[in-house]
């Protein structure tokens, strides 16, 4: 069981796991169409609903990428990263698909508490998962 169906990048893919796996303008386009309608809602109401927060990505070259879901060290930093967020922001690690290194983003309230929390835990990754 998924807690979400629905996800995004800052590049502007635009995912609904209920309907496909990749990103899709024109399924992103008739969904948010179909959400006006249904609610009769202006898209500036539904939009005001977002909280945006900073982001901070960081990409870690030199590393074993296939155990970073694995490895003890890297996530136990991500737990502490997570606590340290306390609910406002968020935490991602994720080996890239198509390049040799892992990928550390931070959200968070403001850009200095991203940017530390991400290299702390850049630092971890290339440390412990080094080649």
């Amino acid at each position: 069981m998924r807690a979400f169906s629905l996800g995004g990048e800052q590049s502007g893919h635009v995912i609904f796991l209920d309907h496909g796996t990749t990103g899709d303008g024109t399924m992103t386009g008739l969904m948010l169409a179909s959400r006006l309608a249904q609610t009769g809602r202006s898209l500036k109401d539904l939009a005001a609903v977002m909280q945006r927060l900073p982001q901070v990505l960081i990409n870690v070259k030199g590393v074993d990428k296939s155990r970073v879901e694995n490895d003890i060290a890297v996530q136990a930093a991500v737990r502490v990263a997570q606590a340290e967020l306390d609910g406002v922001g968020r935490v991602l690690l994720r080996k890239s698909g198509t390049e040799p290194l892992v990928r550390v983003m931070v959200e968070a309230k403001d850009v200095a508490n991203a940017q530390a929390v991400a290299q702390r835990l850049a630092d971890v990754v290339a440390k412990s998962l080094a080649l």
